[in-house]
């Protein structure tokens, strides 16, 4: 799904961003995938996917079949 509709930037890219290129804040965003920096109204929805990726980052989920 489109999170920032001025730059193409979807939900799967700023989850990649976090978990692969250490993004952790909005100027990381900013400044990794040019989201939120036109009109803004996107801000407040990738800033709660942020939140939430770092919040998955943080305590992974237990899978069984990950650990065999």
């Amino acid at each position: 799904m489109y999170i920032c509709i001025c730059k193409k930037v979807t939900d799967r890219q700023i989850r990649k961003a976090v978990q692969e290129q250490d993004v952790t804040s909005m100027r990381g965003l900013r400044s990794k995938l040019g989201a939120c920096n036109q009109c803004g109204k996107c801000a407040i929805h990738a800033k709660q996917l942020i939140r939430q990726c770092l919040q998955e980052k943080a305590v992974p989920e237990h899978n069984p079949r990950k650990a065999a």
